[in-house]
């Protein structure tokens, strides 16, 4: 599974015990405590790794009351694998299954693929370091590093049953080759290095379309869908720095001013929390000096990212009058609340400079994560409203989701809707209402396991199945159940799902863009019938939520 990769968050320990390369041994007496278990304490690198995948998890793993003890588990035996990776997915997702959601029937963390649906590891040495690099991975990642042409490829099938297929081109990475290219959302791909993309069986085909597209060169070949107009690029992959803004604009309905915001992940904020990092403030600021009073947020392809990212967003939409109050809680297990999880002395906690932080100067014994507390009524993990920016006239927000739409991106609909008139448009959300933060095995293994479960200044959480637009019940938000619309670019009022999200605001007024742009209607293909839709690369994108306050205030 390739997910993108997270690094610098924290200095790394080896498998088990080793601490910045200050002190080792085997296995720590602290890892074996609380587990109700006892294990070996001698073994192969590999083993040892998969029996702290274990040890973790038994302490700090959301739903640990479902872990057997180590015997009834045994760890090792995930060792079929050629791959060291693959066979410690293998174990996580052994872990990830044992907790049972009441209201499913089905583990918390099922997705039907064979991998966690929220909990996951990276292999380090494959990491995205700089858009300057040689990287190693495609896609952009939470720091804003790509290496690939910048496209994001999306097949659309044409009916429930059906294998036929039309493929999209659904976003363009800002910064990316694409993007330098002209490549634009709403371009159908017809023609891959020469070769037809027959669009009649998704099945037999998607992979070595999959895999052209992914080289370090490619010619895509095509259609706008709008108006017919044909186009052929020749796009090298290269490594970028890419925006999180997708595209902004200021749309006028009826005397009504609405921001329109499209943002691609929640990338990582500086210390100080600036926001050259994610380009917000411009943005706002720009909504401000227009006076908005209506927002919509297209969040349908945003998989989550850092939440202090989602806390910045929610504190430049959200008035004044909310400053100070609370947006939400994060809530660990009770051996993490009690103070027990001893296994987090192996772990270590920087400081805001990012470096490790000694207690007592420059030597001795060093802050670990074992130091934070975890309880649910430590400030620490409550987090309030500090109003950003100077926009102060928001009254309602349009949130545009999918089936893609997860973690710090749920998390900024959920805090917002005690204090906001909140509605969205688009399909069924993920239901990620969990978040996490790295544990480092063998200086190389990030382990991304669900930690905490997050809620809003309501007491809401628990949407494992998602928010559901114009839906009832617990999870149901008012709106617009819809698909999503791929066939024009980002902020164009004619797109089904904004479209739809002005009407909300507006009802009854009608787009500037209605009668003009299109060159050749009359050319444009039939009507897009949607049965479904399946992603070049599914698990390519960051989707995750990840704590931001894993550090040691002195």
């Amino acid at each position: 599974m390739k997910k993108n990769l997270l690094y610098n968050r924290f200095v790394i320990g080896s498998a088990l015990v080793i601490i910045i390369g200050i002190s080792s041994c085997k296995k720590n007496k602290e890892e074996t405590a609380n587990t109700s278990t006892t294990s070996p304490t001698s073994g192969t690198p590999k083993q040892l790794t998969l029996d702290s995948l274990f040890l973790y998890a038994k302490q700090i793993y959301l739903w640990n009351d479902a872990i057997p003890d180590y015997a009834t588990f045994n760890p090792r035996k995930y060792s079929s694998k050629s791959l060291d990776l693959d066979n410690y997915n293998d174990e996580l997702y052994a872990i990830s299954q044992l907790k049972i959601n009441p209201l499913t029937n089905q583990p918390y963390e099922y997705y039907g693929d064979g991998f966690p649906k929220y909990s996951f590891i990276d292999d380090l040495t494959q990491a995205n370091p700089s858009a300057s690099a040689n990287l190693k991975s495609a896609d952009v990642d939470t720091e804003g590093n790509g290496n690939d042409v910048g496209i994001r490829p999306i097949y659309y099938l044409e009916g429930s049953t059906s294998g036929a297929y039309i493929l999209f081109i659904t976003a363009v990475y800002p910064g990316s080759p694409a993007a330098a290219a002209g490549v634009q959302r709403g371009w159908v791909i017809t023609s891959v290095n020469g070769t037809a993309v027959v669009g009649k069986d998704y099945d037999t085909e998607h992979a070595a379309i999959d895999a052209a597209i992914a080289g370090n060169s490619v010619t895509i070949s095509g259609y706008n869908y709008v108006d017919n107009v044909p186009f052929t690029k020749t796009l090298a992959k290269a490594s970028y720095k890419s925006s999180p803004v997708y595209a902004s604009s200021v749309i006028t309905r009826s005397g009504t001013k609405i921001g329109y915001l499209a943002f691609a992940r929640f990338s990582a904020l500086t210390n100080s929390d600036a926001p050259s990092d994610v380009n917000l403030d411009p943005v706002f600021s720009n909504f401000s000096g227009q006076g908005i009073t209506d927002l919509v947020v297209d969040l349908r392809y945003n998989g989550g990212g850092y939440i202090n990212t989602a806390e910045y967003l929610a504190d430049l939409i959200a008035p004044s009058s909310v400053a100070g109050k609370k947006m939400y809680s994060e809530i660990y297990n009770a051996t993490m609340q009690a103070g027990k999880a001893t296994i987090l002395a192996n772990q270590p906690a920087l400081g805001s400079d990012g470096k490790v932080q000694y207690k007592n100067g420059s030597s001795g014994a060093i802050y670990t994560l074992a130091d934070e507390s975890y309880a649910t009524t430590d400030p620490s993990n409550n987090a309030s409203f500090t109003k950003k920016g100077s926009l102060n006239t928001i009254t309602n927000v349009v949130f545009i989701v999918s089936g893609n739409t997860a973690s710090a991106a749920e998390l900024l609909i959920n805090v917002l809707r005690p204090y906001v008139n909140v509605q969205i448009v688009g399909s069924t959300t993920y239901g990620k209402p969990v978040g996490f933060f790295p544990i480092v095995l063998q200086n190389r293994y990030q382990v991304y396991m669900s930690l905490f479960q997050t809620e809003n200044a309501n007491g809401f959480g628990g949407y494992y199945s998602g928010f559901v637009p114009a839906g009832t019940g617990t999870f149901g938000i008012p709106g617009i159940a819809m698909d999503d619309d791929p066939t024009y670019p980002f902020g164009d009022e004619r797109e089904a799902d904004l479209s739809a999200s002005l009407n909300l605001l507006v009802p009854g007024s009608t787009s500037n863009q209605a009668t003009v742009g299109v060159v050749n209607r009359a050319a444009r293909p039939k009507a897009l019938t949607i049965g479904g839709v399946r992603a070049a690369n599914p698990r390519s994108e960051f989707t995750g939520m990840i704590a931001n306050k894993r550090t040691i205030k002195k």
